[in-house]
């Protein structure tokens, strides 16, 4: 299998599967005060020791959660919770966010508060000027991601930070897919609100973080108990923590030269495909982009053709958000850079990870000139068995 889905999930490194299973040896409660218990909170706290120095925080600042998911919750309904009612109501997100968050806000407008959306321009670049627009009187939280999943888009995370810092305007920035990918740092870029997920980067899935600068006051998402400042109540799982915390470590260590290394893989497979396939090309190519990210239009060919066929060809890429699969329908954040529905069911995303090797690269070449030439020959027929197979998944 040629896996060029990292966005969605990446495989464990080698090194965080020994420390998970070392962990799996440890099973005392954090919270208890004996021996046993505080050898699983060493564990804890080691572990969110790494994850602050990831994004130059401090360890006080960490809270786990279960994903990336979790941690986007907590910060946009713990951050204002409560707040209904005053004459401070409006928040504002951008139109690309992941599901998580643009759920969050929905929930929070069914509430009574005004959410205001700011789409990216064509080019995939997020205008910072229209988002401070949109941060008039009253707005309460902004929420921006700092990198988007399905086509790589880099949005101006420090200076949106600075400006909305000067206004008192708390500022959350989803960096699940940043992470292990770009260098963070919570001060330079002047968020008050981050979250991760460390199966983005080589650590397990089911543990998640949240970045909450000190100072910034946050409503529990899940009473019931003392653990993370109240702020997420359970037992922690040590054993996913710990293996988060070396994620960490290895991402911290290695983010400079892994980005440039996917960075030149995904020039090579991007200028292979547009040059060796007609009616291509590269979706939000026109700013800056995650280095491991290409996403592809391939005009007149369904995306959930082309992803059966690389499949069956042994390539594993993706059509859309992973949290999203199952569903025909066009991804939001596709959409929201201005392409029809018609074309935003033709985008495939191809994601690199550090074990990504240039045989692969060349190899994936291959296969996408011959499945494209295959799916333009025979359209009606793949693209009856895309509709039923994407019925099916659902």
């Amino acid at each position: 299998m040629i896996y060029l889905d990292h966005n969605a999930t990446t495989p464990l490194d080698p090194e965080v599967r020994g420390a998970m299973e070392t962990a799996a040896g440890v099973y005392g409660n954090p919270s208890s005060v004996h021996a046993e218990g505080q050898k699983a909170r060493r564990l804890v706290e080691e572990a969110r020791d790494e994850i602050a120095r990831l994004i130059h925080a401090r360890s006080g600042e960490i809270v786990l959660t279960s994903g990336g998911t979790e941690a986007n919750a907590l910060a946009i309904l713990g951050s204002v919770a409560g707040r209904k009612g005053r004459v401070a109501g409006r928040i504002v997100v951008s139109g690309a966010e992941h599901p998580s968050v643009r759920e969050a806000a929905a929930r929070l407008a069914a509430g009574g508060f005004e959410v205001v959306t700011v789409d990216p321009e064509p080019s995939g670049a997020l205008d910072p000027d229209r988002v401070f627009a949109a941060a008039g009187p009253g707005t309460v939280l902004v929420s921006v991601m700092a990198a988007n999943n399905e086509y790589g888009g880099l949005y101006p995370i420090a200076r949106l930070g600075a400006e909305l810092r000067r206004r008192g305007i708390l500022f959350h920035t989803d960096a699940v897919q940043a992470a292990g990918r770009l260098t963070i740092d919570v001060e330079a870029w002047g968020v008050d609100l981050l979250s991760l997920a460390a199966h983005k980067f080589h650590g397990p899935k089911g543990a998640g973080a949240l970045y909450v600068r000190k100072g910034v006051a946050l409503s529990p998402h899940t009473p019931g108990g003392g653990q993370e400042r109240r702020l997420r109540a359970g037992t922690e799982n040590t054993m996913a923590i710990a293996g988060f915390g070396v994620a960490a470590r290895l991402a911290g260590n290695r983010v400079e030269r892994d980005a440039a290394r996917m960075s030149g893989l995904r020039d090579r497979l991007e200028k292979g495909i547009l040059e060796g396939v007609e009616g291509t090309r590269a979706v939000g190519s026109g700013s800056p982009r995650l280095p491991n990210t290409s996403t592809i239009l391939f005009d007149g060919i369904p995306g959930e053709a082309m992803l059966i066929r690389l499949d069956l060809e042994g390539v594993a890429v993706s059509v859309g958000s992973a949290c999203s699969s199952g569903t025909l329908s066009p991804s939001p954040a596709i959409l929201a850079l201005g392409l029809s529905a018609e074309e935003a069911r033709s985008v495939v995303r191809f994601s690199l990870g550090r074990g990504t090797a240039d045989a692969e690269i060349t190899r994936t070449v291959e296969i996408v000139r011959e499945a494209a030439a295959d799916i333009r020959r025979a359209p009606a027929a793949v693209s009856g068995a895309a509709v039923t197979a994407g019925r099916e998944s659902g």
